[in-house]
């Protein structure tokens, strides 16, 4: 029993951070071992029912309680900005077990792709010179982040031998880039009517920084509203932002109906047949087309803007950052050689500063992705995507970011709306070996895929034409304004 003891003891040493260096004030304490891999971990204690909450349990039983954090308790941004200014602190006097943890430091953030998403987004905006790499704990729906990099998409055990098996593979994961995007949406204030979110939904809260822009931001444009915010999975607009928001309305209105997942998944499937994404043809007024509905612009080369020609039959387009999609599907798929010597495309790298547009008809085109080698219609690959809305083209249209949607209204006597994406920076991720996530820098990930020779079915030939106009990106997510992070920028 004592060699069972001193076993697990010595396992907990290689995670553990003493109080001292999270706690400012505490008296420093003897250490027998520097841990190898301290972690600071982030429970979101609401999300996968009672999963939250007893995975924090586990944690605080087996680590120190003091580096186990609840997000419904205590925000990320002031955890780790204590933290960081601790450790510089006690650096400055020679603690060399502030170094050693500061470099060896690495995160856990157990929530969905929202809370996932919040912590990449924190470790963004505080600019470390040394900035923990990430690992994700799928406890949401979809868990597309956790997917993409190895850690599964099912809701993990929750009991002592669970979560120590997940700190083994925190332990032996690698660091992996990521890119980050950042999206504005800008309008002129429209004469009548409003341009604000439509209830019962507003605008997502994983973006955290996804509101007007201060007016004295240089981003800012006399006489338009404009938003700001960023994403690192996904951006998409049209028929599957408009389902997924009828069922994130419908879950906000009678959240006593949501408590199976099973039932959940039944429901989804109810409303993308009544709002008619299974028969779009007939149900869908071609108005509402991607193409008909905005002119897409893309830039491969720095100040060159292409106009993107868009089929009419397209009614969902998705920009993909990561290789997972609504549950982890990977609707752009690998291109073979033809498709990536004549159509110049590539790979979905994570840190290649790309971004995969992919376009879809209905849900039947989308039910593709379910079969070896499916993927959606492959439209380009582009640093920039730029969204200009046709003048009353529409009232309103759907979109969605990191699986959470809004409505929003479109003005009707303008043609000034616009949503743009651009590369922003990059964070760092954990992932496993041989997840489906793939570095562009990476020695081991093939780049000649002969093998993956893949269905060209779903993909058709797009003209692009010349257009022009510079955009530059905010610096920062800014989670969230009240709080001053510069001390530590």
């Amino acid at each position: 029993m004592e060699s069972t003891d001193s076993a697990s003891d010595d396992f907990v040493q290689e995670f553990y951070i003493p109080d001292y260096l999270l706690v400012p004030g505490k008296k420093g304490e003897y250490l027998r071992h520097i841990p190898e891999c301290p972690v600071v971990v982030f429970i979101n204690s609401r999300s996968g029912g009672q999963l939250g909450g007893d995975l924090l349990i586990t944690y605080r039983s087996i680590l120190n309680p003091n580096q186990v954090y609840d997000l419904n308790e205590e925000t990320p941004d002031k955890v780790l900005r204590r933290l960081f200014i601790n450790l510089e602190k006690l650096k400055t006097n020679g603690d060399a077990v502030a170094h050693k943890v500061e470099e060896k430091l690495r995160i856990i953030v157990a929530g969905g792709d929202g809370t996932a998403g919040w912590l990449l987004g924190v470790v963004c905006d505080l600019k470390l010179s040394c900035p923990p790499p990430i690992a994700t704990v799928p406890l949401g729906t979809g868990n597309n982040l956790p997917f993409a990099f190895g850690w599964g998409k099912k809701n993990p055990g929750t009991d002592r031998d669970s979560v120590k098996s997940f700190l083994s593979q925190v332990k032996g994961a690698k660091e992996m880039k990521v890119d980050s995007w950042h999206i504005l949406l800008r309008m002129k204030v429209p004469k009548e009517g409003a341009c604000e979110p439509i209830a019962p939904l507003d605008l997502p809260s994983s973006l955290h920084a996804f509101h007007r822009v201060s007016s004295s931001d240089d981003l800012n444009k006399e006489g338009c509203h404009t938003f700001r915010g960023g994403f690192w999975n996904y951006f998409s607009m049209g028929m599957d932002a408009q389902v997924s928001y009828a069922f994130h309305s419908e879950r906000k209105l009678h959240p006593e109906k949501f408590k199976n997942q099973i039932n959940n998944q039944k429901t989804y499937a109810k409303l993308a047949s009544s709002q008619g994404w299974f028969s779009a043809s007939l149900h869908h007024p071609s108005s509402k087309n991607i193409g008909q509905l905005a002119k897409v612009m893309i830039m491969k080369k720095q100040g060159e803007w292409q106009e993107l020609k868009v089929s009419p039959c397209i009614r969902s387009i998705i920009c993909l950052n990561l290789p997972s999609f609504s549950g982890g599907l990977n609707p752009w798929g690998t291109p073979n050689k033809r498709r990536t010597r004549d159509k110049d495309l590539t790979p979905p790298y994570v840190d290649d500063g790309l971004i995969e547009i992919v376009g879809f008809k209905d849900a039947w085109h989308g039910l593709v992705l379910l079969t070896p080698k499916g993927h959606g219609k492959r439209l380009a690959q582009a640093h920039r995507v730029k969204f200009e809305f046709h003048k009353g083209a529409a009232s309103e249209t759907f979109m969605r970011i990191d699986g959470e949607p809004w409505k929003q209204p479109l003005p009707v006597d303008d043609d000034t709306v616009v949503v743009e994406i651009s590369h922003l920076h990059q964070v760092k991720m954990l992932a496993t070996p041989g997840c489906r996530s793939k570095s562009v820098n990476d020695p081991s990930t093939p780049h000649n895929h002969d093998a993956e020779d893949d269905d060209d079915s779903n993909d058709e030939d797009d003209a692009t034409d010349d257009g022009s106009k510079k955009f530059g990106a905010a610096d920062t997510f800014r989670i969230p304004d009240e709080v001053d992070i510069s001390q530590i920028s």
